[in-house]
């Protein structure tokens, strides 16, 4: 004889402590499967974009210059090729699930389960960098064969490749939250991450610019991701290594807390 199930008044809530640990992990590990089943799409695809930029560029450019600041120029372009496909793509893991569960209206199924906001702040941030290091991991490789890529400073590539994941992480989480359809994303990637991400020294070195366009540059955070992570890398940099990881932090810390508040308000999140 089965015992009795136990009356609604003697359950007691379950204690999750101060983080619910069980609920962000399982949201995490929900959102890296989500873009490794499409491990083609979100990873090899990029890298084969990734591969063709560096081709034109190298076939084009690279007769005519040998050598910018210094450096041969596939060693020069490629850091910055490596970090643009990291960023783009940490942008568009965020941002696109927050986006297509708005859209299929399951958003309901990570509003309701017991998460903080925090918690899903901290899941979703980090499924977006773990894309992002696997897109620069796999570009990494494929270029590897073409431009001598080596560690000049670890610390200093591994800290400016996790700024730029983690910030264009936080952007897409905003994008995601602010979008009500796809063409509001496909506006924020067009008009905003896509210039951003070339006209940041990616294939040039922003030396070579007027006064202006020089000064203009330093006032982009994509600058600084790419000018710190080439100095991690080569040993070259275009600004102030210093600087740049000082004002990667500044941003990170500000989208961190507005992505925060936005997702303890529901900001377009609930009805």
């Amino acid at each position: 004889m089965s015992a009795p199930l136990p009356s609604p008044s003697t359950l007691a809530p379950r204690a999750y402590g101060p983080v619910n640990w069980l609920g962000l992990w399982t949201l995490y590990v929900k959102e890296v499967q989500r873009f490794l089943k499409v491990i083609t799409q979100t990873v090899l695809a990029p890298m084969v974009t990734t591969l063709l930029f560096f081709a034109v560029f190298a076939l084009a450019l690279g007769g005519a210059v040998r050598h910018v600041a210094g450096l041969p120029f596939v060693d020069f372009l490629a850091p910055g090729l490596i970090m643009m496909a990291t960023t783009q793509n940490a942008f568009a893991n965020t941002s696109s699930s927050i986006m297509i569960s708005k859209v299929q209206g399951n958003i309901v199924d990570v509003l309701m389960p017991p998460i903080s906001p925090g918690e899903l702040l901290v899941a979703y941030a980090l499924a977006g960098v773990t894309r992002g290091l696997l897109v620069a991991l796999a570009v990494a490789l494929a270029i590897w064969p073409f431009a001598a890529i080596h560690l000049h400073d670890a610390a200093a590539a591994l800290y400016f490749v996790l700024a730029g994941s983690l910030i264009l992480s936080l952007i897409g989480i905003l994008a995601g939250l602010w979008s009500q359809k796809f063409d509001h994303m496909a506006a924020v990637t067009n008009f905003v991450v896509t210039p951003l991400a070339f006209l940041s020294g990616t294939f040039y070195s922003v030396q070579q610019l007027p006064p202006f366009w020089y000064a203009a540059a330093h006032a982009n955070p994509f600058f600084f991701m790419i000018d710190g992570f080439r100095y991690g890398l080569t040993g070259h940099t275009d600004g102030d290594v210093l600087l740049g990881g000082s004002v990667l932090g500044l941003v990170a810390l500000g989208l961190w807390v507005a992505c925060y508040l936005l997702l303890k308000r529901g900001y377009r999140l609930r009805p």
